[in-house]
């Protein structure tokens, strides 16, 4: 298990903690879990079937999407494997490192680079990707396939709420001004 406790104790722990509080406790519990199962699912899986490949979660998700995608742009690679750019090109000097990716020039436009897999990605992704898929059975065994269709639905309406309507509402939240840059969570020195 990911945490020291289980999840029924730490909702029994939010609910004592907020019971006065005026909060949505059912959509708080919705946004929780999709958190600690997602946690929960690539904890697993980069334990077990991504350990024996050598690979992190990113570096799976990046290989996943230029393999299902075939040649793409690096900025689509960055935005559908949901990291920066500049974390996909630490991900992709590994990557090509072990032979496994190839970077190339657009040929219409000097300044993007594309990204591909090399035979040995393609390799091993046909290898790897049945026993990541057998590792997705096992998380999801509780669920028949009619709930895993569901839950499937279910979350997608999620991100779409997120993608038609969250640039709006950050909007409104920050009354139409800018975040503020992230940080690393280091202070600055004294």
């Amino acid at each position: 298990m990911p945490g020291q406790r289980s999840i029924t104790e730490t909702e029994k722990l939010v609910e004592t903690k907020l019971g006065g509080t005026p909060v949505r406790f059912e959509q708080m519990a919705a946004v929780a879990n999709v958190y600690r199962a997602a946690s929960a699912v690539r904890q697993h899986l980069e334990n077990s079937v991504l350990r024996g490949a050598d690979l992190t979660w990113t570096a799976f998700v990046v290989l996943w999407v230029v393999w299902i995608s075939g040649e793409s742009e690096t900025r689509y690679v960055a935005e559908e494997a949901g990291i920066s750019k500049g974390t996909l090109t630490g991900v992709v000097r590994t990557l090509e490192s072990r032979g496994l990716i190839r970077r190339a020039g657009h040929p219409g436009d000097g300044r993007l680079v594309l990204l591909s897999l090399s035979s040995e990605g393609d390799s091993l992704m046909r290898r790897l990707f049945p026993a990541f898929n057998d590792e997705e059975a096992f998380v999801t065994a509780q669920l028949d396939d009619q709930e895993c269709r569901q839950l499937a639905d279910t979350l997608r309406r999620v991100v779409l709420q997120v993608e038609t309507h969250g640039e709006e509402r950050r909007l409104t939240l920050l009354d139409g001004a800018e975040p503020a840059p992230r940080r690393s969570g280091r202070r600055p020195k004294a």
